[in-house]
């Protein structure tokens, strides 16, 4: 029984400080590839910036292209996990669609270096990825669409908003969000966060809300 229970207690050390590492590792690669691109960045370029061995790097995923996509998933995860935050905060389909854009933009106001990786992603399937890859990324990426359609589901249920094609709305909806992202990551926008979520939410809402 002894036995069993400090192999657990090393295994949990063991993930902890795998975690530690990794996470260090995929946030110091988003900061590259987002600087350098791709093609440009190297392993030791990610080394370097995580403060890590090149050796370390290599532990833990086998090529370049592997570190690229951990970090992006890994971004996702992290997105992913605060929108479901927001979503549980409030209980009117109104105030989801809200939360769930204000959490959008925050996020890739905050980790502009991201959002670089993430949407030059969307252009780039799938004609250079490896095998499989692609089905994975657009998997994530209607993860999250999925979470606008389920608000979209609910008000339609409690009749706030008319009978749509959810999945094509929920998917409009969220290039309508990435399209008000672009505009403040170049730059183009000076409005607070505040003021962009007010003008995607009024859109939105005066475009599905039943009459």
């Amino acid at each position: 029984m002894n036995g069993v229970s400090m192999s657990t207690a090393i295994k949990t050390k063991k993930d902890v400080v795998t975690e530690f590492r990794t996470s260090g590792i995929l946030e110091a690669a988003r900061k590259v590839f987002a600087e350098k691109g791709f093609h440009n960045a190297t392993v030791d370029d990610i080394a370097e910036a995580a403060g890590v061995a090149k050796g370390t790097v290599y532990l833990y995923y086998e090529s370049k292209r592997e570190v690229y996509f951990a970090a992006l998933k890994f971004g996702i995860a992290q997105m992913y996990s605060l929108l479901l935050e927001e979503l549980n905060k409030v209980s009117t389909p109104e105030g989801k669609l809200k939360g769930l854009i204000a959490a959008k933009l925050a996020y890739f106001d905050e980790n502009r270096d991201f959002f670089k990786i993430y949407y030059s992603e969307l252009g780039n399937i799938p004609t250079t990825h490896p095998a499989g890859i692609d089905n994975e990324f657009k998997a994530l990426y209607q993860e999250q669409a999925r979470l606008v359609e389920t608000i979209l589901k609910e008000g339609a249920r409690k009749k706030l908003i008319r009978n749509l094609r959810t999945e094509q709305t929920a998917l409009a909806i969220s290039d309508i969000i990435r399209g008000v992202v672009t505009h403040r990551i170049l730059g183009w926008s000076k409005s607070k966060i505040s003021q962009d979520v007010d003008f995607i939410f009024d859109l939105v809402w005066k475009g599905i809300a039943a009459q």
